[in-house]
């Protein structure tokens, strides 16, 4: 009882610490080059607000929310993770693998692509109607979500 006591406040510590590195900033300089590049490339709207959220082991993960109320995640070399756009708007084309671009405007040709997410095994996308699916590493559709 008395190890689980102590492991337990040693993880309370630690998840404490972990949290109080975030911190915030609205100076787009403070992301990595990449993100930089990306942001500039495939957005008009600017930065309103960046959280930098500093991980327990050295990685650096970066939420990045823009005037026009899309959101971004970058990981720490500035690759981008996760993209969400508003109903009106679509994720950039140089975000989305062409092959699934092209199964969107086949099979849902009046939906716009408002959100994908970086995953290990390919993408999860979701549609302005409300659909989501995910793709392959390539981005070949692999199946609809529940």
């Amino acid at each position: 009882m008395k190890k689980f006591i102590i492991a337990m406040l040693i993880m309370l510590t630690g998840v404490a610490a972990a949290s109080a590195r975030d911190s915030y900033s609205r100076d787009i300089k403070v992301l990595p080059a990449a993100a930089q590049n990306f942001i500039a490339r495939n957005f008009k709207a600017k930065v309103n607000l960046i959280k930098i959220d500093s991980g327990t082991f050295s990685s650096t993960d970066y939420d990045v929310i823009l005037t026009d109320g899309s959101e971004i995640d970058f990981d720490s070399a500035g690759n981008w993770k996760d993209i969400e756009v508003g109903r009106s708007a679509k994720v950039p084309d140089a975000a989305v693998p062409e092959a699934t671009r092209r199964y969107v405007k086949q099979n849902h040709p009046k939906a716009k692509i408002v959100g994908i997410e970086r995953e290990r095994s390919g993408f999860k996308i979701e549609l302005s109607d409300g659909i989501e699916f995910e793709t392959d590493r390539a981005g070949a559709f692999r199946r609809y979500d529940d």
